[in-house]
């Protein structure tokens, strides 16, 4: 089998023969769950950590959710697929449909400019990466019709919190920060590897110290480390900077190290 590749509810087939009913509320609802596990050469990284915070998502919306059936759902798709550079994402709906997609990874431009966003968090989806990301993606085409790459969300009391898909890095007196979980942020898998490989440190962040900062970067697990050049009318003065290309180094061989 060749292409592009999908894997529905253990069946393995290309990705324009997946189908589900139109009835299924996770399309007409958004009420679900996902995960997007990085590849490298067709090497899933952090699968395992990915899986489990699938796990509490689906446990958060009481959403029945297999976790080995999804396990050998992309363990599967994986075997049957080119062994390539890319990213597997995973869904399980409220129909109950299991969903594998094989995707290319977008590319990415070296440096990005942020606009921030107003946005609040909504408390009841805390912690949960749920099939409703419209608000995350009109974030990022706010800040695009603004002339930014990225959006940065920001309550309306001025915290930073992080990008629409992405965790937010700066370097502020030589130190490495980033905006606390307990702001209703994202735990994110690469956020965790930063933490395993730097000294980085919570720090409730407001727009104020940003205009501090000597560097800035955005981290996920497309992304892994990307230097931010401005935010908003704010330049960030190391583009990138001493810290940033250190930390991109670690983590890649963090991830290196487990695949």
């Amino acid at each position: 089998m060749t292409g592009k590749l999908a894997i529905l509810d253990g069946d393995v087939m290309d990705v324009a023969q997946a189908q589900i009913p139109v009835t299924d509320e996770g399309l007409l609802r958004g009420d679900g769950v996902f995960e997007v596990v990085r590849l490298y050469e067709g090497r899933p990284y952090g699968l395992e950590e990915h899986l489990e915070r699938m796990a509490r998502s689906a446990a958060t919306l009481r959403l029945a959710f297999d976790i080995d059936a999804v396990r050998a759902d992309a363990e599967k798709l994986l075997e049957h697929s080119e062994p390539a550079d890319g990213a597997l994402r995973l869904l399980v709906t409220r129909g109950g449909r299991r969903i594998g997609i094989v995707e290319d990874l977008h590319v990415m431009p070296e440096t990005v400019a942020l606009a921030t966003i107003t946005y609040t968090p909504t408390r009841v989806l805390d912690g949960v990466k749920s099939l409703s990301y419209a608000a995350n993606m009109l974030a990022t085409r706010i800040a695009r019709e603004q002339g930014a790459d990225e959006a940065l969300l920001v309550t309306p009391h001025g915290r930073v919190l992080e990008g629409p898909t992405t965790s937010f890095f700066y370097v502020l007196d030589g130190a490495l920060c980033t905006p606390p979980l307990e702001d209703r942020i994202l735990d994110s898998i690469t956020r965790r590897a930063l933490f395993a490989v730097t000294d980085a440190r919570e720090r409730i962040t407001t727009l104020d110290d940003l205009r501090n900062a000597g560097e800035a970067f955005l981290a996920s697990s497309a992304r892994e480390v990307q230097p931010v050049r401005a935010v908003d009318d704010i330049a960030i003065p190391a583009v990138p900077g001493p810290v940033s290309l250190e930390a991109a180094r670690a983590v890649a061989a963090y991830i290196e190290a487990r695949l």
